[in-house]
């Protein structure tokens, strides 16, 4: 299948998690530092984050008032005309996102996410009245799945629909999971802080499966160990 080439940048703890308070002790400091130095150089066509992700970094939980919308009641994608090239991809499988723009308004202004056209991946369980505030906002939005997300489908749609080559998953553990359960990471870019996470905190991947990688660079940058693999 041609698809885009993924690769899951992460900062993690020292036993694996990535989500969690730990990030916000001042030994991650300088592990967040350079896991936007790494984000800015490696060069791809946007980045993919779970609703979760995407909620907690962007939208602040705002959601439309649906009723204000008229449903469109096609299962059909939706491109707009003026795409940017580089993209936030939401998998946001049942359209719970609340957008104030059709493109990524960084606060802090930075380069890596401020300006990216939002791609919203959805199931067939999106809500109609959904689809037409996304179109009424012109949010460009694929289908991919009945009731999960098909991420096979959702990547041949991204790389044969909107011409994405390489993409950098950047997501929660949850939709981490997705991709590597599917088997489409092709390289691991880790920044591992000298922390350890809580019992509760999440992993790299949740509900994973076994898989392999090689190791192809290591090294130390500003008290912190980079790691890069390559699938085998």
């Amino acid at each position: 299948m041609k698809r885009p080439y993924i690769i899951c940048h992460m900062v993690t703890s020292l036993d694996g998690k990535v989500t969690g308070d730990f990030l916000g002790r001042p030994e991650c400091a300088a592990a967040c530092e350079v896991y936007y130095d790494i984000n800015r150089s490696l060069k791809s066509n946007g980045f993919i984050c779970g609703r979760v992700t995407m909620e907690g970094s962007f939208t602040g939980g705002h959601y439309p008032e649906l009723s204000e919308y008229k449903p469109v009641h096609h299962k059909t994608d939706y491109i707009s005309d003026d795409l940017t090239g580089f993209y936030a991809v939401a998998f946001d499988p049942k359209g719970k996102l609340g957008w104030r723009s059709n493109k990524i308004i960084d606060p802090d202004g930075d380069p890596g996410y401020g300006g990216a056209q939002i791609i919203e991946v959805l199931t067939e369980q999106a809500d109609e009245r959904y689809l037409g505030y996304l179109e009424s906002m012109e949010i460009p939005y694929i289908f991919a799945g009945e009731t999960e997300i098909d991420v096979e489908l959702a990547l041949f749609k991204l790389r044969n629909i909107l011409g994405c080559e390489t993409l950098l998953l950047e997501g929660g553990s949850i939709v981490n999971g997705y991709f590597q359960r599917a088997d489409v990471i092709d390289e691991l870019s880790l920044v591992v802080a000298p922390v350890v996470a809580d019992k509760g905190d999440k992993p790299l991947f949740t509900d994973s499966i076994d898989s392999g990688y090689e190791l192809i660079k290591a090294e130390g940058i500003k008290g912190n160990v980079v790691l890069n693999y390559k699938k085998k």
